[in-house]
């Protein structure tokens, strides 16, 4: 199959995508580090153990809402029970699986650095655009993800997917 390449404005728009996308992750993991003495990726954990009615999650569901290995979740939960900000519960419903449960310790350390969180996002990435910016933002990510999403179902899987 031959190369579909970029055209130049396809090109300084991948460009900007990926160093805007680098730069803006640099930042929250930063801001986080900082404010907060965690990685980005440990607040998207306790962000996601917090939605949850109960506080709790199975680590392959939250391996895979956070689009990472099981082993790097395990490890991400490791240094988080650590911390006494998670603990892990057997399953009851499957013995072989386990459940990272979100501490009392921990939604005080999420809610702590949640306010430094936000205000790094919207200095960021809400107050630069415009409502209708904004808009399309919100509409170009989700076809994005949609694309992302059906390349898996055909087969094409990403490395961070167990």
């Amino acid at each position: 199959m031959a190369a579909r390449w970029l055209s130049k404005e396809e090109q300084r728009a991948w460009r900007a995508y990926i160093e805007a996308v680098r730069l803006l992750q640099d930042a929250l993991d930063a801001q986080l580090q900082a404010d907060a003495d965690m990685p980005h990726a440990y607040y998207e954990i306790l962000v996601r153990l917090s939605e949850r009615p109960d506080r709790r999650l199975r680590m392959a569901e939250l391996a895979t809402g956070t689009q990472s290995s099981r082993s790097r979740v395990s490890h991400a939960v490791a240094r988080l029970e650590e911390r006494g900000w998670v603990r892990r519960e057997p399953c009851p419903s499957d013995r072989r699986g386990q459940l990272a449960v979100l501490t009392d310790e921990g939604y005080d350390a999420l809610a702590a650095a949640a306010a430094g969180h936000v205000a790094a996002v919207r200095e960021t990435v809400i107050d630069p655009l415009s409502r209708e910016q904004l808009l399309a933002l919100a509409d170009a990510s989700r076809a994005i993800s949609a694309a992302v999403e059906a390349m898996r179902d055909h087969g094409v899987r990403s490395r961070a997917t167990p």
